[in-house]
């Protein structure tokens, strides 16, 4: 099983690399971590209950707050603080970074939403 042996915020960017012990980094943007949240407020409290999030092309994180051994806290520039993410789901996110976004890029189409290309 593949370990995150850092984390390093860009904030200029908007990006958070994710350092692996397999000497891999793989480069998430604050967007794409802001929309697939963990939290309730965006998964909901079961299947069918996801909150499509629109909007979030400029969001950064502002602070990065450890929890126990087993997560982190991202707080946002929108203030959504709500979500910890565990190192297997930072792991999955990062793994499976094309397929989850185009699915989110699909979602936003369907419901008549396009994002804000800076």
């Amino acid at each position: 099983m593949v370990a995150i042996t850092d984390l390093v915020l860009d904030q200029k960017n908007r990006e958070l690399s994710l350092s692996f012990d397999d000497g891999r980094t793989i480069k998430l943007s604050c967007e794409y971590l802001r929309v697939f949240s963990p939290s309730a407020e965006v998964r909901g409290h079961g299947p069918g209950q996801e909150v499509l999030q629109v909007g979030k092309e400029s969001v950064n994180i502002v602070a990065i707050e450890p929890v126990g051994n087993y997560a982190v806290r991202l707080v946002f520039s929108d203030e959504h603080d709500t979500g910890l993410y565990s190192w297997p789901f930072l792991i999955e996110l990062a793994e499976n970074k094309e397929e989850n976004w185009q699915d989110y890029l699909n979602r936003l189409e369907a419901a008549g939403h396009q994002r804000q290309t800076s």
